[in-house]
C-alpha cells in the first residue's frame, strides 16, 4: 500500500494505522535519515550542555536534594511540549501509550549501511516512518551511542525519583525497550505526532 503523507505547519505525516500519525522526521531534522535535534524533556531549544546544572525545572530543598517542579503529569498540548511550541498546534509529543503502541501494534526492521542506522517501523496498514538510531546528550557527554541507539521522550511522567519519572523509548539492534524512565535533564529525540 502505497504511503499516505500528510504536510501540516510544513511538516510531513504518515498515518501508520495507529490512534495518532506520526511525523516522518525528528524535531530538528529535515529528512528522516537526520538525527536533528536534541531536548531535555520539558524544553523547547536544545543546547551544548544536559547537565542538571542548566535544567531549569528542578530545584534543590534545604538538605541540598534534588526535587522537581511540577510542570504538568503530562505536558502534551502545554508550554513545555517541544513539538508543539515548535512546529504547531496541531502537532505534539507523544503520550506513552501512544510510544506503547507503536512498539506493539507495528513492526520493527533494523537498518545498517552507509547513510543510515536505526529502524524501519511498519504500521498495520502497511504504511512506515524510519526512527534513526540518534543517540543522545547524557551530562555532557556528546551525543553517546549515535549510530547504535535510539532515545525518544514521551510527554508523560510516571513516577517521581530523583532524576527519572519520564517514559522513554529506547532501543538498539538487539531490542525495542518501551518501560523506560529516564534523567530529565538530559538531551534525547523527540518524534511528534499529530491527531489530525
Amino acid at each position: 500500500m502505497e504511503e499516505k503523507k500528510i504536510i501540516i505547519n510544513g511538516h510531513e505525516a504518515v498515518d501508520l494505522g495507529l490512534s495518532v500519525k506520526w511525523a516522518t522526521c525528528n524535531i530538528g531534522a529535515t529528512t528522516p535519515k537526520d538525527y536533528g535535534d536534541y531536548f531535555a524533556w520539558g524544553e523547547i531549544e536544545p543546547k551544548e550542555e544536559y547537565i542538571t546544572r542548566n535544567y531549569p525545572h528542578i530545584y534543590y530543598d534545604e538538605k541540598n536534594y534534588i526535587n522537581f517542579k511540577d510542570i504538568g503529569k503530562d505536558i502534551s498540548n502545554s508550554q513545555y511540549d517541544t513539538a508543539h511550541v515548535k512546529w504547531g498546534e496541531k502537532w505534539r509529543m507523544p503520550t506513552c501509550d501512544e510510544l506503547y503502541d507503536l512498539i506493539d501494534e507495528c513492526k520493527w526492521e533494523w537498518i545498517r549501511n552507509n547513510d543510515c542506522v536505526g529502524y524501519k517501523v511498519i504500521g498495520p496498514n502497511g504504511n512506515s516512518i524510519f526512527l534513526p538510531a540518534a543517540g543522545c546528550y547524557e551530562n555532557s557527554s556528546k551525543n553517546y551511542r549515535f549510530d547504535i541507539g535510539g532515545y525518544y521522550w514521551s510527554s508523560s511522567e510516571l513516577f517521581w525519583h530523583e532524576l527519572t519519572g519520564t517514559f522513554l523509548l529506547e532501543f538498539n539492534e538487539e531490542y525495542v525497550d518501551g518501560d523506560n524512565t529516564y534523567r530529565r535533564h538530559c538531551g534525547y529525540s523527540i518524534r511528534p505526532v499529530t491527531d489530525k
